[in-house]
This record gives C-alpha cells, structure tokens and sequence, in this order.
C-alpha cells in the first residue's frame, strides 16, 4: 500500500481548473494555489505565495503546470485486466462467449482476481483517475469476491467496488448476501473503497431473486448500484429505465448508474432526469464492440464517462461532434458552429462522474470538495504552447503528462512515479497471472456464432474494410502466440 504521507500541502503556481458551484461552470485560475488538509481542499488561492499557511505546509511547485480535479470512472471490470490485446479485433458476440463471466470462472483463481484487480487500479491512478465505480462481476465464489475486494481496499484508490449478485447451484445467493454482509462488517467506514451492488437480473431472474438483492439493498442502504444497459436490439435492454422503475429502485437515496445506455428512449431519458439518475458512456469500447451510439449523446445531462482514460472524454467529444455535424451535412448544410465543447467532455470525466454518484464533493475544485487532484506538465512536448489549460488536457494530454496524482489528499503518483509500495513485485505477479491466463485462453477455439444474440436478434455480418492495395484486405491475423 502507499506510503504517502497526509497532511497540508500547498500545490502552489499552477493553472487550477476550478469549479463554480453558483454558475456551475468551469473557472480557471492562473497562476494560483491550492491548499490541501488531510483530504480536503482546504482553500484556493489567485497568488501562487498566499501568506499564513499552516505551520509545517509542504509547498510542491506547480510553476507552468495544470492543476485538475481526478477523473472519475463509472464503469470498469478492473478483474478483466489480464485480457489485455486479447480481443483486439472482437466483436460483442464474439466478447461475451470468450471473455465475460461465464468463460472466465474456470481461468480465474482468487489470486487472478485479486492481482488483476489491482494492477488495473494502479494503471488507472497513473492515468490520473481517482474514483473508480467498478461493476465487480467476478464474484463466482467466496475467496475471489474476498479477493476483488481487498484488491480495492490495497491500491489506495477511491473505489466504490459494486458486488455483482449472480444466484448459481455452486455459490447460492443466500451465500452471496452472508459473505457481502460479512465484508461490510469487517471494513466499516469511513473508507476509500465503498461496498456497493451490481445486479443485472432484473428481468430474467427469478422474482424472489431480485427481490433479495432489493430489500439487501435498502435494508443497508447501499450508496449506489449499478447495472447493464444497452437498449434496441441488445437483451440487455430488460435493464432499462423503465423497467428499474417498476422496481422503485430509482426513487430512493441509492445512486444507480447504467452502465452504455446507448439506445435509451425518450421516456427512459425522463425517468432519468425525474429521479437524477445516471449513464455511464464508455465510448470506446462500445464502438470497438459495435454497439454504437444512437441516443446517449442526446442525455449527457445525465451522462458520465466509464472505462476512462484521457482519451476518453477526447473520444467522446469527437464522436458526437462527428454525428452531429453529419446530421447537418446529410442536410447538404455547412456546420456553422460547434455541437460539443471541451469544457463539457471535462466535465463528463469528472464533476459528472461525482453527480452520478451523488457525491457532489467528487470531481471538482472548490473548498471542501475531496483533494483528489493531477497535475499536469504543461512544458511537455506535447502540452507545449498551450492556452486554455482545459482544451489542452482534454486534446493534447497524454499520460506521459502526468506528474502527479493526489487521492484523499495524499500522493499515489509523484514526480511521474506510482508511490504503491514494491510496485515491482505487482508487476512480476500480474505478468505471472496474466500469461497463464492469457495462454489458456488463446488456445480455446474460435467462438461459433449463429442462431441469436441471447436468443433474441438475429446476428448480422458487418462488410470488412481492404486497407491493402495488392492481394487479400490486410485484416491479418492477431499475434498472440510467443513462439
């Protein structure tokens, strides 16, 4: 774990992008301070030398850097770490036979899960991600969920680790509900790492089933849930607004977040506004995975990103760019304006991540919000020239740029280091996990696809592009044998 140490720290001469919370707007301010005591923001000042700082401040020089608040992620399955590369070229169908949960029971030991889990957490910190919502579906018996777990609690990161409830003959839900009340019971609060619940069942498991996970649910009163949902000709549409609704779990205190959301409806969109509900949009993947996005750009008031990395929030910003000015062009009009800004795919990666998680305190600057911080190199080759500090990180920031990174108002990346302790025994025990891993998997055949996606549509063949002047179209192969 970190070693950090907390306690007053003046990040002093920077850029800080602040929050306005009487115009809820960005607010720059150059050449500042930003005060941290234990994990708060403590105040925020226009001089980068204010006077009668407490007794003992450390003062860290932000001269020509970027201070911003911590990225907030919203949907991740950090267990999942070791499939890196492996479904480089899938598609959903061919995803969810060979790499999701029902593929992976067998491949995955608890030290798997638990090394996977915080390897994944400790790349997103060096990628100045702070607060992770993790949909923890990997909890196929006692000591894996145990495992996730305590992985979270080890990496030092803000994580709200969602427990995905999945009733089976070998791990029973009654048994599910013992070891998660078990686990809330040995970690109480406050701490970095929150017990939340994943549940996607709602439509297809039995109703005594959900009905268990929703009085678990409100009986603890869980801070936030999360689900699948995907919409249109995607099964996992039985998740919907709607259908949540049914179950009143949207009107209660507990934060729910639907995880991609694309083809939300209108009436689903309102029952999200009506009960300040959230998407999580990982845009990424779901165009690697073809799922697309024909709505979720048209609820981004109540939208924020998951799988997130800088080039997150620049993905999405120019996804909707791009579909919206096609909207116009198929018009045979010329786009006289903008559709998205920079400062609204900033304030996707991080303030709405915190609203959707109704922590308000999560992902801005302002005194008394968290002290989960980066800071960013402004003199890189990269960043170089810059004016607007929140353009810069949202289109030329790299990871690379990342000099710091603060969570609860201690360093988790300093100087362009991870300060995990021993970081490089992490690695060699991930490396280890992952080859056995990654070669049991690529040795298993070739998913066959045909019939119905979950018995519903119809699967469809999408036209391979040739990107190959002479023979063939240069698809190739994928390069995941060593020898």
């Amino acid at each position: 774990m970190s070693t950090a140490s907390s306690g007053s720290i003046l990040l002093s001469g920077g850029t800080i992008v602040a929050f306005k919370e009487e115009t809820e707007s960005l607010d720059v301010i150059r050449d500042g301070a930003l005060l941290i005591s234990d994990d708060r923001i403590a105040a925020i000042y226009d001089t980068a030398h204010p006077d009668n700082l407490p007794a003992g401040t450390e003062v860290v020089d932000c001269t020509n850097k970027i201070i911003s608040p911590g990225f907030i992620d919203t949907h991740r399955h950090g267990w999942q770490t070791a499939y890196k590369t492996l479904a480089s070229n899938a598609s959903m169908a061919e995803y969810m036979i060979g790499y999701t949960i029902t593929s992976a029971e067998s491949l995955y030991t608890a030290e798997d899960i638990y090394i996977g889990q915080l390897a994944g957490l400790l790349e997103a910190l060096n990628a100045g991600v702070t607060t992770t919502l993790d949909h923890a579906h990997s909890t196929w018996s006692t000591d894996r969920a145990k495992a996730g777990y305590q992985a979270s609690v080890d990496s030092s990161a803000r994580v709200f680790w969602n427990y995905a409830f999945m009733n089976t003959e070998a791990y029973p839900l009654s048994d599910q509900i013992a070891d998660f009340k078990g686990l809330l019971k040995a970690h109480p609060t406050p701490s970095l790492t929150t017990l939340g619940v994943a549940y996607d069942g709602w439509m297809f498991a039995p109703k005594e089933e959900t009905q268990a996970v929703l009085d678990l649910t409100k009986e603890l009163n869980i801070p936030v849930l999360t689900s699948h949902y995907l919409g249109g000709p995607w099964v996992a549409a039985a998740n919907s607004p709607e259908n949540l609704q049914s179950f009143g779990i949207l009107n209660t205190d507990t934060a729910v977040v639907l995880s991609h959301a694309m083809d939300i409806s209108p009436v689903g969109a309102m029952i999200l506004r009506s009960t300040n509900q959230f998407i999580s949009v990982t845009p990424e993947s779901e165009m690697h995975y073809g799922l697309s996005h024909p709505n979720s750009h048209q609820i981004q008031d109540q939208a924020s990103l998951g799988a997130i990395r800088l080039t997150q929030a620049r993905v999405w910003l120019q996804r909707t760019r791009s579909r919206l000015y096609d909207d116009v062009l198929q018009r045979w009009e010329i786009p006289r304006n903008s559709p998205m800004s920079v400062n609204q795919a900033f304030l996707m990666a991080t303030r709405q991540g915190g609203l959707a998680l109704r922590r308000p305190d999560l992902g801005v600057i302002r005194v008394g919000a968290k002290a989960d911080l980066v800071v960013f190199n402004g003199r890189s080759p990269g960043m170089l020239g810059w004016l607007d500090p929140v353009a810069a990180v949202i289109l030329h920031a790299n990871v690379g740029d990342i000099e710091h990174v603060v969570v609860d108002g201690k360093f988790q990346k300093r100087d362009g280091k991870l300060t995990f302790n021993n970081y490089a025994s992490v690695v060699d025990r991930f490396l280890a996990s992952a080859e056995k891993i990654q070669k049991a998997s690529v040795s298993r055949p070739d998913p066959v696809i045909e019939g119905r996606f979950w018995g519903g549509c119809a699967y469809g063949h999408a036209v391979q592009v040739n990107a190959s002047r002479g023979a063939g179209t240069g698809y190739g192969k994928e390069f995941l044998h060593k020898s």
